[in-house]
């Protein structure tokens, strides 16, 4: 009988400590008129701690390991980066004119930096913060993503009226791919076949096949000046905010009809789904706010307080 019950208790072990380990999902938000970042427990949806960072804070991105998180400051010409643990800033260096999104390589050895008002992307060594290159687009490029299998960074170009597809082996655009006006926030299916647009003038999304690099839909949301889009694990739902209408819309990714309409508050910007997916966390710029949605019943679970006008949001699985 002891035999079997020590081995009981084994097992128990077992199963409850990757549980005990588990990640601490912390969101970070960027707030451009307060000039900080506003970090939230993912778990009691309370704020535990506000980072005074550069001027003008805007996108934000967490490293592959969880234990970084870059900030770019566009009014400072610079990004910071924060201890995702101890919440204090590591270090901050210049990053180009006007750096507006980022995102890192699949390693996360390289910082990829979207700079606004000088037509380029900064290709930084995210260790050391040196720069590596510049890299040309479009005209006031705005944000990057990285496609999940790591080969490609894509710029959106908010002037120009198009997206630039940089390949991560060799940093040289491959491809320029024209989209409907204004084109912001963007997302890739989880498989990495096609990447949904958000063309804030044109009231559309776009979707485009990363296979042959070409749009083979664009449609309207019914909402007013899309922002972003986050896309559920499945590759079966996006979720698109919208800056003026104020409401998140829920797309179905295959047939682009609109499933349900969120009302969330003026100025909804940029948007981040929690590690398991049942959560979305919406930057409310005019509300000084961000919203949270439950992905289970496409409503607002909750609303936690921020600086001053939040814009970008990342969340970090903390180890």
């Amino acid at each position: 009988m002891l035999p079997r019950l020590l081995g009981t208790l084994v097992l128990l072990v077992l199963v409850i400590r990757p549980a005990d380990a588990s990640a601490d999902a912390r969101v970070f938000v960027t707030n451009e008129k307060s000039d900080d970042v506003t970090v939230i427990d993912a778990t009691t949806r309370t704020v535990i701690k506000t980072i005074a960072v550069g001027k003008r804070p805007r996108g934000v991105a967490v490293s592959p390991d969880g234990r970084r998180v870059f900030v770019a400051n566009s009014n400072s010409d610079s990004v910071s980066v924060i201890d995702a643990t101890k919440l204090v800033v590591l270090t901050t260096a210049p990053a180009g004119r006007d750096p507006e999104g980022l995102t890192l390589d699949k390693a996360g050895g390289r910082l990829y930096v979207v700079n606004e008002n000088e037509l380029a992307v900064t290709v930084l060594d995210a260790t050391s913060l040196s720069i590596i290159q510049k890299i040309a687009v479009g005209t006031e490029p705005e944000t990057a993503v990285l496609s999940p299998d790591g080969r490609w960074v894509v710029v959106s170009n908010e002037t120009s009226n198009d997206v630039h597809v940089i390949e991560t082996a060799t940093n040289t655009v491959v491809k320029k791919i024209v989209v409907p006006k204004n084109p912001r926030g963007m997302r890739f299916t989880p498989d990495g076949q096609r990447l949904f647009v958000a063309s804030e003038q044109a009231h559309e999304i776009s979707v485009i096949d990363m296979t042959q690099f070409v749009v083979v839909r664009s449609v309207k949301t019914g909402g007013s000046r899309p922002v972003d889009i986050s896309i559920t694990a499945d590759g079966k739902r996006a979720y698109v905010s919208h800056g003026q209408s104020g409401d998140v819309r829920v797309v179905d990714t295959t047939s682009l009809e609109v499933l349900a309409t969120i009302p969330v508050g003026p100025r909804a910007w940029w948007t981040a789904l929690t590690p398991d997916g049942v959560f979305l966390y919406v930057t409310i710029g005019r509300a000084n706010e961000v919203a949270i949605i439950d992905t289970r019943s496409n409503t607002v679970a909750a609303r936690v307080p921020c600086g001053t006008l939040p814009w970008g949001i990342a969340i970090a699985s903390v180890p």
